[in-house]
């Protein structure tokens, strides 16, 4: 891959006059009438949107999650002719494992921030030195303080080559990767590219669809002549994906006509609607967050991860992974490194074990957690980082 291989440190800095600039653009929102009904099958309720709005202008601290950022080592490097951002902690552990976690939309590596210090430091977490792992958390093209690709090309597959060469480029000769949402995707087709050093991915999100049951629920047609459910997990998992696709609109927007999305670039509360509005489950448990009650993900959780696309102006940026993507999203990617998956109850559909063991031949961890969604990382860190922990611990 062409790009010089410097590494340059970076710091996340925005100033007052762009967070006051921010607030001004909420508390002059034009609202919307109420939904015509009771629940959120209209999208993003009002009466969230209104709460957000107001708690992100009169008492949200955007300083405290900037601070955070940069309590982290950042860098920033070119890889093919673009700028990755990357977080780089390493643990003080000697033998601990390279790891790189990836993000998905709508997310950021403020997404990853929870797991860092278990995953680094894990003799203070519960763990023991065993159990360490050093982190690189990258900044997919267009999200966050990553450079927005000027031409198209920047797919899964271009992706998942950056990684292997960002890996490369710190001077590791093994390592991991883990991954959820598109950064499952992008982890498992990292997998299926079997770049040197690679030793294994972890997925909170397996692409154990066949190829073509995937291809007929993404279509809304029936399935395939002769299909056959082996059983219920199967059949379970059929009727999620099914009520996924016909819900997931923002996707089809963002991959047909990302560029029309203009409106999230000039309204602030217009991309918060737009962002929440991921999948049934996460949206009604951050509906709850803005009434007060706190599961998984808080008020400022959901906000320092919309502040940060909005303060970075990607919203169209980051949409137009979707529009770069050709393949489907769910099906088996041919993976043969080991693998390990974990199941969390409220994700898009829980991934059957009997197709996890086809997808992925070298299979070494299969497990259904008691809770967590979408955003397992953000959401249940604790839980993933067990995951993590024993997912791996056969490759070391």
């Amino acid at each position: 891959m062409s790009g010089t291989p410097e590494i340059r440190p970076f710091t996340v800095r925005f100033t007052d006059a762009d967070l006051d600039d921010l607030r001004s653009r909420i508390e002059a929102t034009r609202f919307p009438e109420m939904e015509t009904v009771d629940d959120q099958s209209q999208g993003t309720q009002l009466a969230t949107v209104r709460e957000l709005a107001r708690y992100w202008a009169k008492e949200y601290d955007w300083r405290k999650v900037e601070a955070r950022l940069n309590s982290y080592p950042n860098f920033i490097t070119e890889i093919d002719g673009l700028d990755i951002h990357f977080i780089h902690v390493r643990s003080k552990h000697a033998d601990a494992m390279p790891l790189i976690v990836t993000h998905g939309w709508p997310g950021s590596v403020v997404e990853q921030l929870k797991l860092i210090e278990p995953l680094t430091d894990p003799t203070a977490h519960g763990g023991d030195a065993a159990d360490a792992f050093h982190v690189v958390i990258p900044s997919m093209p267009g999200y966050g303080f990553s450079g927005k690709p000027t031409s198209g090309g920047w797919n899964p597959e271009r992706i998942a080559r950056a990684w292997g060469e960002l890996m490369t480029r710190l001077g590791y000769t093994k390592y991991v990767a883990q991954g959820g949402d598109w950064g499952a995707i992008v982890t498992e087709v990292m997998a299926a590219q079997e770049p040197k050093g690679l030793a294994g991915i972890h997925t909170n999100m397996a692409n154990v669809f066949p190829p073509a049951i995937d291809q007929a629920l993404a279509k809304g047609d029936p399935l395939p002549a002769g299909t056959v459910l082996a059983n219920d997990e199967e059949k379970t998992a059929v009727e999620q994906l099914e009520f996924f696709y016909k819900h997931v609109y923002y996707a089809y927007f963002m991959g047909d006509r990302p560029q029309t999305l203009t409106g999230l670039a000039d309204s602030p509360v217009g991309l918060a609607a737009f962002m929440l509005d991921h999948d049934a489950a996460s949206l009604a448990m951050i509906t709850r967050a803005f009434q007060g009650v706190a599961e998984g993900l808080t008020r400022d959780d959901v906000l320092d991860n919309i502040t940060l696309f909005w303060l970075t102006n990607t919203a169209v940026s980051a949409a137009r992974l979707y529009h770069e993507n050709t393949s489907t999203f769910f099906s088996a990617k041919g993976v043969k490194l080991p693998v390990a998956v974990s199941v969390f109850p409220d994700e898009l559909y829980q991934a059957p074990k009997s197709w996890a063991e086809q997808a992925y031949p070298n299979l070494v961890h299969y497990n259904r957690l008691p809770k967590g969604g979408h955003f397992a990382a953000w959401e249940q860190p604790e839980l993933l980082v067990n995951e993590v922990r024993a997912g791996f611990r056969s490759l070391r």
